[in-house]
């Protein structure tokens, strides 16, 4: 009994699957079937049929800002590590740590007593040697002494002129003065202590304004222009301030190919730190009337690149093109294509040169 079930099952299966291979057959062969709607070219956006459906966009000239994103570090325009020029006992100490001081205030007095006192001393050798040399003077000019006895005296004269300047520029380095206006840092000396010349007093430092050092990839090199705008901002956000590039290297880093250029820009509220990080936007130029397709649309190739357009007929044709620059979603078309191109932004695989398509004017 269970042998013939197997044989009833067996040919029922094959008998559903000759009807299933059949059937359609007999549609076509009898005329059955319905007959689908006749492929035609497409005119334009909104045509019926079979043909592909495709988005483009219509070329216009656009504005094009040649923006590079880049990061880089926030730089003081002057700092210096105060020390003192000579050794010495610190005998008054006029700042306080964080203050802003003009060019030139006094910041820290070393004992100058000693000094003061080998100047007065030759303040009084000099009025010695002062009126010798008139007498010696007068002496000569009636030949009652002879010219190298007024040499002597005369030279010596000049000696003690000599040893007050020396000793009057070492009371000078007794002051130890902001060489520039800035803000003073923390102290590193108390009154009392005996510093040497390489004793860090305090550092000192301009941050307004201030300057913003980054680097540029090689292929940019040239199209670097000084007086060129910069926008930066910290990793803190906020509005972006604007900078000038005023210098750069003169050579290519060989390390990492790149070129170093460094920017100013005011400060005034003192947003900007030495060391801060930067973000950087560089406009390396402007081009008022450039063509521009989305970047889905190129397709490179060995020889360069090529985008597909669609023709007054509603045909796909083939367009050997040459790019220049690249944004986040676009790119530049300097050879190849006209104003009013329709590019193919989708289906740019599937398409072949004049094969007709539908297509969608996109924004």
């Amino acid at each position: 009994m269970k042998k013939q079930t197997k044989i009833i099952l067996t040919v029922l299966i094959i008998a559903v699957i000759a009807v299933i291979f059949i059937y359609p057959r007999r549609d076509t062969i009898f005329g059955g079937g319905k007959e689908g709607p006749a492929a035609g070219p497409a005119t334009g956006a909104g045509s019926s049929g079979q043909n592909l459906p495709v988005n483009v966009v219509e070329l216009r000239p656009e504005r094009l800002e040649n923006v590079l994103s880049l990061t880089g570090t926030i730089l003081p325009n002057e700092t210096v590590n105060l020390r003192s020029e000579i050794s010495g006992l610190v005998s008054r100490i006029s700042f306080r740590e964080g203050e802003f001081v003009k060019k030139g205030s006094p910041l820290v007095y070393l004992n100058d007593d000693e000094l003061k006192a080998q100047y007065q001393r030759l303040e009084y050798t000099k009025k010695l040697f002062e009126s010798q040399e008139n007498r010696q003077k007068q002496l000569l000019e009636k030949e009652a002494i002879s010219q190298e006895e007024y040499d002597i005296v005369l030279n010596q004269f000049n000696t003690n002129l000599a040893d007050l300047r020396l000793v009057e520029a070492q009371l000078n380095k007794t002051i130890i003065v902001a060489p520039f206006d800035g803000v003073l840092g923390l102290r590193q000396i108390s009154e009392g202590s005996v510093i040497g010349t390489a004793d860090v007093i305090a550092s000192i430092v301009n941050i307004d304004p201030i300057k913003v050092e980054f680097s540029i990839p090689e292929r940019y090199a040239n199209l670097v222009e000084l007086g060129s705008k910069i926008y930066f901002t910290n990793e803190a956000g906020g509005e972006e301030a604007e900078g000038t590039v005023y210098a750069f290297e003169p050579t290519i880093d060989a390390g990492t190919r790149t070129l170093r250029l460094r920017a100013t820009s005011s400060n005034k509220g003192r947003r900007f730190l030495p060391g801060m990080f930067a973000r950087i936007r560089y406009i390396l130029g402007v081009e008022e009337d450039a063509l521009m397709v989305p970047s889905e649309s190129i397709i490179p190739e060995l020889n360069g690149y090529k985008v597909f357009i669609v023709n007054t007929e509603g045909k796909v044709e083939e367009r050997q093109v040459s790019i220049g620059t690249r944004t986040e979603r676009y790119v530049q078309i300097v050879n190849g294509l006209n104003e009013g191109d329709l590019v193919l932004t989708t289906g740019v695989l599937q398409v072949r040169a004049g094969m007709p398509v539908n297509y969608n004017k996109i924004n």
